[in-house]
């Protein structure tokens, strides 16, 4: 069961600290699709350039 803040501060606390985590998320997202996109290349030119 999650228990909400009651007060007004608590609830703008909560927001800022979804969004700081909203935030940090999507910041890391592109090293993880870049990292994605390297191995696909890798596993291509491996597949392309074996003897």
């Amino acid at each position: 069961m999650t228990v909400l803040p009651r007060t007004p501060r608590g609830m703008k606390r909560l927001f800022h600290t979804l969004l700081l985590t909203t935030a940090t998320l999507t910041e890391n997202l592109w090293l993880l699709g870049t990292g994605a996109w390297t191995l696909i290349t890798a596993l291509l030119i491996d597949l392309v350039y074996r003897p």
